[in-house]
């Protein structure tokens, strides 16, 4: 299928293979330390993915014109890339959140689903053949629903790791239909020829947008937009927390990966069509989780009702089909991976306290830590949507999308649904800062690894809203990769 190997094409998959290799290690270690392992898998995972993301920045940096190696099965181009390295990064945080959290933290089988997700995440991104996108989201999606039901003590957790393999299961066998329906059409399972062997069969457009929706219903699930967002709730409550907060971000990233290929790429003959439905989906999504996520007690809920309504944010810049469209998209994803892992990463060192995700639980958080308070406020204000944070930018973009192609109406409805979302925002900082408690001499301590990743992302949310042009820049030239 292809002759000897040549440096480019190591390049183009040096983040996984040096992945394999921080996985295969954990094994090592996880061994070694047996049972004085505590909290130094996490660290190794942490600071190994680390050390991968710079030195893919540094070294496997694809080149201007996109190059498809490997056969055909693997595109390097700055989309792949670029998501490849919000996966790493998201791994990376999901590590260190993860190391104090008891039955998850000191086994070494948790860091390792982990990378072997992530590596599956990475495939997706670049995948350019439907045969190699299909093996990455079962890479992806099995190790996650182990992690889901990590906690095999806890029912919610078992019920959650169930829930999520059974609803994955489902829609992963649909979209596999979808796949072989797109190859008997096209003759090809190359993504960026399915268009030429469609209009070599002289095919109806009914028939390509028939296979378009079973593909979808495999996609959407990945990035929990509506109608396919049943299982969120559930699993995001059952999940140990940090699990959950890099479901709700890399996961869904990895979704609007291959979900903006694929369409772009293969489906430009019914555009038309998508394009509605990705609106109509984008409305249902932002109205349905914004609308629940009003009703909800549980901070674990919320913010998966919340998470859906992000999902149908971000679709708004994919259903404007346009460059300033994709680039909003892209950039979105990157300030709500950064956003949704802080929000989960407080979550997870309050419960870890309080034993506790009830929102009622939260009273005189500001009192009883007042740096965790602030950081739940910049998290919070972001998600909303509210200046000088990431989220306020981020929105502004995909609405300026859309009325630059001339959907005005879906910008609307976006900034009406952003106005709801602040306010069950609101309701939580409420709770943080105004309500009193019992408990509220008892200090919450947060750790090391906590202040560092917490930290990290705080910075991060506050330098997307206000010095914005890297990541914008790094956006734009992903989307140059599709256009």
């Amino acid at each position: 299928m292809f002759g000897s190997i040549t440096l480019e094409m190591i390049l183009a998959i040096l983040p996984e293979i040096l992945m394999v290799i921080l996985a295969l290690l954990v094994m090592v270690l996880d061994l070694m330390y047996g049972e004085e392992r505590g909290r130094r898998l996490g660290w190794w995972t942490a600071g190994g993915l680390a050390v991968i993301f710079v030195v893919s920045l540094l070294v496997a940096r694809p080149g201007e014109d996109s190059v498809e190696l490997w056969g055909g099965m693997v595109r390097h181009d700055w989309l792949g890339f670029t998501f490849t390295m919000l996966f790493i990064f998201g791994a990376a945080i999901t590590s260190l959140f993860a190391m104090e959290i008891k039955q998850v933290g000191n086994r070494g089988e948790f860091y390792l689903l982990l990378l072997v997700s992530t590596i599956g995440m990475s495939f997706m991104a670049i995948s350019a053949d439907l045969i190699m996108l299909y093996l990455a989201i079962e890479t992806t999606s099995i190790p996650l629903y182990i992690l889901a039901g990590f906690l095999k003590t806890d029912n919610k957790s078992t019920e959650s790791g169930f829930k999520y393999l059974l609803f994955g299961a489902m829609t992963s066998a649909i979209m596999l239909y979808g796949f072989s329906l797109l190859f008997g059409f096209a003759g090809t399972t190359n993504i960026y020829d399915l268009t030429q062997g469609f209009m070599a069969g002289n095919l109806s457009q009914g028939l390509i947008l028939g296979a378009l929706l079973l593909v979808l219903v495999g996609f959407g699930f990945k990035i929990s937009m509506v109608p396919f967002h049943f299982w969120a709730p559930d699993v995001y409550e059952g999940a140990p927390t940090p699990v959950a907060g890099y479901l709700s971000t890399a996961s869904k990233a990895a979704g609007f990966a291959v979900l903006m290929r694929v369409l772009i790429a293969a489906f430009p003959m019914v555009a038309p069509a998508w394009v509605m439905i990705i609106a109509v989906v984008s409305v249902a999504s932002m109205t349905i989780g914004n609308a629940i996520a009003l009703a909800q007690k549980n901070i674990k809920r919320l913010l998966a009702y919340s998470s859906i309504a992000h999902a149908g944010y971000a679709l708004i810049g994919v259903a404007a089909v346009s460059t300033l469209g994709t680039t909003a998209s892209i950039f979105y994803l990157m300030v709500y991976v950064i956003t949704n892992l802080a929000a989960f990463g407080i979550v997870a060192a309050f419960s870890r306290v309080s034993g506790s995700d009830e929102i009622s639980d939260y009273a005189a958080l500001s009192r009883r830590a007042p740096w965790l308070g602030l950081a739940m406020l910049i998290t919070f204000l972001s998600l909303a949507g509210m200046p000088p944070f990431g989220g306020f930018v981020a929105k502004v973009f995909v609405f300026a999308a859309a009325v630059k192609s001339n959907m005005v109406w879906l910008a609307i409805v976006g900034i009406l649904n952003a106005i709801v979302g602040l306010y069950y925002y609101l309701i939580v900082l409420k709770v943080v800062y105004l309500y009193r408690s019992e408990d509220e001499d008892k200090p919450v301590p947060v750790t090391r690894p906590y202040v560092l990743a917490l930290g990290i992302l705080i910075i991060g949310i506050i330098l997307a809203g206000t010095i914005f042009g890297p990541l914008y820049f790094w956006s734009d030239t992903a989307t140059a990769a599709l256009f």
